[in-house]
């Protein structure tokens, strides 16, 4: 059994509520638009094993340390991690292709700044779109979501709901 850890777009800024909430995870997956690697750092200050991708505002500094996906198996599921994926509705064909390849379990990305968690029964995995976790953006609230993976399922899921 691990707990996990899930956000995104932080643009450069972790707030406190977020890194709380994110304290006692195995796991922090970040979907991209990180902002600046000082983000990952401070997430490196938690212990959890840390699974990042960037994003379309990353520079070089994020992009020359960070792949664009993360596919990977965790507690018995195949993850697949990026940025801009779409939703189940409209993934991007990227994703898509992705999908068909990896076979996920579990589906993250960003990018929206809207927070969604959703079976997908076509593809039959769990979509998580973390919403965003940082202050710049249209967003009101500042989000982020957290599991536990068990016996190779995603259970107990929480989310993180701050006014910004």
């Amino acid at each position: 059994m691990i707990k996990v850890g899930v956000l995104s777009d932080t643009h450069g800024i972790l707030p406190k509520p977020v890194l709380d909430f994110l304290k006692d995870c195995d796991e922090i997956w970040h979907a991209g638009d990180v902002g600046d690697y000082a983000v990952i750092k401070q997430l490196n200050g938690t212990g959890a094993v840390i699974r990042a991708v960037y994003g379309n505002i990353d520079g070089q500094d994020v992009r020359s340390r960070l792949p664009e996906v993360e596919t990977f198996e965790t507690e018995g599921i195949n993850v697949v991690l990026m940025h801009i994926g779409g939703t189940p509705s409209r993934y991007s064909p990227k994703a898509l292709n992705l999908i068909k390849k990896y076979h996920p379990g579990i589906f993250v990305c960003g990018h929206s700044h809207i927070l969604k968690v959703q079976f997908d029964s076509k593809h039959n995995l769990l979509y998580i779109n973390p919403g965003a976790a940082g202050r710049n953006g249209f967003h009101k609230n500042i989000t982020a979501v957290r599991f536990v993976i068990e016996g190779g399922k995603a259970k107990d899921m929480e989310v993180l709901d701050v006014k910004r």
